[in-house]
């Protein structure tokens, strides 16, 4: 005889399954984002701009003097607050005056110098390099060849779990001043004297707009062909 199927236990057990299969799929896919935009941001993570100076005797060379410059129009461009430059620790007079010699030609170069700390650092030889550099932002790239799953039917009218990533990881890789993620750049001062010259001419009742060229034969005269 076989033994007969308890209906009510099948049902229980496939109700738990059907539960264990959700909460997997959720902790896979995370919870669902308000909208189809909100799960991915633009983020920014720390990062260090910095270039090491060999120690001379007869200080810095040539090629240092271009890298400083060029470290120090970066510095401009990424918005940074200071210049750190590091000197090894011990008691060579040569790093001391190489690292203090940077400053000053950083400050040459048009870095405030209150902007640029010398300080040091803990290194194996006393003639080691000194370090100069800033800390800068890096726009965050999320990897979305990991999130691809493949197509299916999907009946929660649910964006999918890399809806988006594409995208944001677009942005990221294009933007050229991570540091306008956090906070946009300082707008420049207002031409003032251009702006009382066309209130002026607003005043006087004369129109504002620049004059428009002439049309040559439906074209533009000055144009260049």
């Amino acid at each position: 005889m076989r033994p007969s199927v308890n209906r009510a236990a099948i049902v229980a057990l496939s109700a738990c399954a059907a539960l264990l299969t959700a909460c997997a799929s959720s902790q896979t896919l995370g919870p669902p984002p308000l909208n189809a935009t909100s799960r991915y941001v633009l983020q920014v993570e720390p990062g260090m701009d910095r270039i090491a100076l060999a120690v001379h005797d007869q200080g810095l060379s040539g090629n240092q003097q271009a890298a400083l410059a060029a470290l120090a129009g970066r510095f401009s461009a990424a918005r940074a607050d200071v210049i750190h430059v590091e000197a090894p620790s011990g008691d060579d007079p040569v790093a001391a005056q190489a690292a203090w010699g940077v400053r000053d030609t950083l400050a040459s170069m048009g870095v405030p110098m209150e902007r640029v700390v010398v300080t040091a650092y803990a290194a194996p030889n006393p003639r080691a390099p000194v370090l100069a550099g800033f800390e800068v932002l890096r726009a965050h790239v999320p990897n979305c060849a990991e999130l691809q799953q493949p197509a299916g039917a999907n009946f929660s009218n649910q964006p999918s779990a890399a809806f988006g990533c594409a995208v944001t990881a677009n942005l990221a890789a294009q933007i050229a001043n991570p540091r306008d993620i956090v906070a946009p750049a300082d707008m420049g001062p207002a031409d003032s004297a251009r702006r009382g010259k066309v209130l002026e001419v607003y005043r006087a009742g004369t129109i504002t707009s620049a004059p428009q060229e002439p049309l040559v034969d439906g074209r533009i005269s000055q144009a260049v062909e």
